[in-house]
Order: C-alpha cells, then structure tokens, then sequence
C-alpha cells in the first residue's frame, strides 16, 4: 500500500485510510462472491469498521442540525418572546417559515448528495447552517428572525434525508433501524442539552457585553456548529464503491452484503439512472404515498417539541427552571429510540414496533388530557414525547426497506417521504395557540389522533407491502458487476495463472 503526497498528517487522512494500489488476485474476490455467507467473520469486522467511521460523524452533526433548529423554543421562554412582543400567531409563522422552505429543497437537495461526496457535502452543510444559525442572534423583529428561519430551512433540508440516503448505502435493512436510532438519538441529546445550555446562558450571560441571553444562545450554538463542521469531512467515509479507507476486498464485500439485503448499491456497479426518472419512479408508486402519510401523521405530532418549554411554563415551572424541567422529556426520547429501533432490528419486526410505540403514545397522551394532577401530567408526557421520537426513525428506515433500488429512486423516495412529511409541520405549529393555555387540549387531542391513525396505517401498510413485493435485483449480477468495476478502476488484479 502506498500513498500519495507528504506525510504531513494536518494535511491528510491518515495513510491507514488510503488503499489506492490494493492488489488482490481475481480468483481470491470471484471466491468471495460465490461463498458468501451473511454473519461471517469478515463481514462483522466490516461493519464494526463502517460504523467506528460514519455513526460519531453523523450524529455529532445531526445533534447540531437539531440543536439550530430547535433552540428557537428555548429562545421564545429566554426572553426573545417578550423582547419582540411576540403574539401566538406570529410565532407560530417564524415556525412555519423554516418547514417551507425545508420541505421545497428536500428532493432537490437528496438528487445532489447520490452525485456529489457525502463528506463534504454534509459537513459543508453544517458550517453554513451554523452561521446562519447564528444570525437569529443579531434579527430585531421576528420579520427578520422569520426570514433567517427560511434561509436555515433551505440549508438543513438536505441533511436528514441526505444521511438516511447515506446509511442506506452502506447498511443492510435490519441493520438500518439501530444505526439510524444512534443517529436519532442526537435529536434528544441536543434537546437536551438545548435546555440545559439555555437555562445556563440565560441565567448567566444575559447582559454580557450588552447582548441578552436569548441572543447568546443562538450565537455560541451556532458558532460551534460551523466549528465542527470544518472538522468531520476528514473522517467520514464516502461511498462503499469508492471510499479509501477499505481495502478493494472490502469494497466488493460491502456491494455484496447490500446486494444480497436486496439493496443495489450505491455508486457502484450498476450506474446511474435519470433524475426525472427517478422522479417518475417515485411518484408512481403507492408505497411511496402510503410512507408519506405514516410520516405526515408522525411529524405532525411531533411538533411538539416546538413547544415543550412552553407546555412546560403551563405546568408551573418557569425561567431557567423550566428549561432545566425539559431534560427528562429528552432523556426518555433518548431511551425510547434506542429501545425501540433496536429491537426492530434483532426481531425484524418494524411495523410491528412503529405500532407498539404509538400505540403506547396514544395510551399516555390520553392521561395527560383527561387528569388535572400537573405532577401526573408531566410524568406521563415524559412517555408520551418517548414515544413520539421513537417513530420517526422507525418510519424513515422503513423506506428503504421496502424501497431498495435503483440507488436514485430510493434517494428521491427517501426524500420526497421527509419533505412531504415535515409539510406536517406547517400546521402542526398552529395546534399549540396561547390562547389553549393551561391543558392545551386541542394541541393534545390532535396528538393523539395522529398517534392512534399510525398504529392502525402501519399494519395496513405491512400487509399491502407483503402483498405486492417490489422485484429485488439479481444479488449475483450485482456482485459480479462491482467486482468488474473494481477491477475497471485497478483495485483488483486479473488471474495471472
């Protein structure tokens, strides 16, 4: 093995990572085809070696997508609220403003990312959201501050659906749901942490330097996701197919693992397909529309978390208390995703867990409307919020599943399903109007609905999926194919025998 350039590693990824003159005899790869077996030896130190590379890297970026986009709610209780006299309405409008614009980039957005190098597209994406994250922090009327929303919209849209594409491309389907869970679980640690950094900086940094608090938190959150972003291009994997960091029996051992899942794999051997007809694909499909409904159910109540710090208030905590108070909403939504996308995985039963958890979401959320016990109200919307994070993984991974190739079609499936879904958002803001304060009740009995609709539709979904199968690839073609591609690209050497 050898590589190019100095050795100045500030420069570089590491020469470990670099494997750009791997010879390997063709006959030994043909054997690896014809002999794979699913669990072998070689294939879990492949994944234990994929995932010490691309899961760290996601979720540290997706804890920072969530922390500039959901940190307007800690703002609003921080004291951006009575600053810009903020009515119920027009907070809701600088909420709505930013799924606009999210929902209308999405697909163009995830068309990029299967053309372009994931490492720098996605950390290219978190230096420039950071910095317009950090805008909101110098707005002086929430028509401003709206307008910053939509231009972090246009920003952020591409990311989740871009990393569900990502994962998919390097993931077989019942390892999908655990990853994507770690992955997810960023939202509730940044959740989190949003309400223990906002309760920190507005009791403690109001003022400093003639800035308010609320504005601190958007500036030092978004600062520190442009830092980060500058950084993680350098450890993050590409494409199976091309990506250095594994050796080319690697390579064609990870085209097999996906071609076997059923999966095509991307930028492999198979090439490309048009944009528009991968459009077509999509939109023609049932199953496509029936993923978007479950998600628009699914993102509708998860609006929510707009307004956890304001729920919150309603209970009788206030200030930085109140911000403290929301951390054990984010704890068991930490919990519940990893709980419960993981035993989807081990028990390959995905619908089954989608509706088990909103099943158990609608059971809590009734609770919380029918007592006036503000103690038992709280306790039970910590289950309730579990619940709710759990779904949004489980669905989103499902699509793949179900929706494997060609490699564009799932990108723009996966796309398409985000987008349309997140346009759940545009009036779930509006469920939660100050004038429903205490109980919030219409907020909470929509809630539920859209909870009891998903238990039902995911196992109308499942039958109509075990019904009428998509065709899967030729997993032998396929494998065939990447070994010729490698072999093409110099990374395999033919039989000299």
């Amino acid at each position: 093995m050898s590589v190019n350039g100095s050795n100045d590693n500030s420069k570089q990824k590491h020469a470990d990572e670099w494997h750009e003159q791997d010879e390997i005899l063709d006959q030994d790869v043909v054997a690896l085809a014809a002999t794979y077996v699913p669990g072998s030896d070689a294939e879990k130190a492949l994944v234990r070696k994929i995932d010490k590379r691309i899961i760290p890297c996601i979720w540290v970026l997706y804890t920072l997508s969530y922390l500039d986009r959901a940190n307007i709610g800690n703002a609003k209780t921080g004291g951006l609220e009575s600053h810009f006299k903020l009515t119920s309405d027009q907070y809701s409008i600088v909420l709505l403003i930013f799924f606009v614009s999210y929902v209308i980039f999405e697909v163009p957005s995830n068309l990029l990312i299967g053309r372009l190098r994931p490492s720098l597209y996605l950390s290219g994406l978190c230096f420039i959201w950071g910095a317009v994250a950090a805008l909101m922090g110098a707005t002086n009327n929430w028509k401003q501050l709206a307008g910053v929303r939509f231009a972090l919209g246009v920003i952020e849209a591409g990311f989740a659906p871009g990393v569900a594409f990502y994962l998919s491309s390097w993931y077989k389907r019942y390892e999908l749901a655990s990853r994507f869970s770690i992955y997810y679980t960023a939202t509730a640690v940044s959740g989190a942490f949003s309400g223990l950094l906002a309760g920190l900086i507005t009791q403690h940094l109001n003022g400093a330097r003639g800035i308010d608090g609320w504005r601190w938190l958007f500036i030092i959150e978004g600062v520190g996701s442009s830092f980060v972003g500058c950084f993680t291009w350098y450890f993050m994997p590409d494409w199976p197919s091309t990506t250095k960091f594994l050796s080319g029996e690697e390579r064609v051992l990870a085209a097999q693992r996906l071609a076997y899942d059923g999966l095509a794999n991307t930028a492999g051997a198979q090439g490309h397909i048009g944009h528009w007809a991968a459009i077509k694909m999509v939109i023609t499909d049932w199953r496509t529309w029936m993923f978007t409904f479950l998600y628009m159910l699914c993102t509708g109540a998860q609006t929510i978390q707009y307004f956890v710090p304001t729920l919150i208030g309603a209970l009788g905590w206030t200030g930085y208390t109140g911000q403290y108070h929301t951390i054990p909403l984010y704890a068991c939504a930490f919990v519940s995703i990893l709980t419960f996308c993981f035993t989807a995985d081990r028990l390959q039963r995905k619908p089954e867990a989608i509706s088990l958890a909103a099943t158990m979401g609608t059971i809590f959320f009734i609770i919380v409307v029918a007592t006036k016990n503000h103690m038992v109200q709280y306790v039970f919307l910590i289950f309730a919020f579990g619940c709710v994070y759990a779904l949004p993984p489980l669905i989103l991974t499902w699509v793949p599943n179900v929706v494997g190739h060609p490699a564009e079609k799932r990108a723009v499936a996966i796309a398409l399903v985000n987008a349309l879904g997140n346009s759940a958002s545009i009036y779930g803001v509006f469920l939660w109007p100050k004038t429903d304060a205490p109980r919030y009740i219409p907020g909470f009995s929509a809630t539920t609905i859209f909870m009891a609709l998903i238990a039902v539709a995911a196992q109308v979904m499942a039958f109509l999926v075990k019904k009428y199968p998509i065709e899967q690839p030729d997993a032998n073609k396929v494998v065939m194919e990447e070994i010729e591609r490698q072999r093409a690209a110099g990374r395999i050497q033919a039989d000299q025998a």
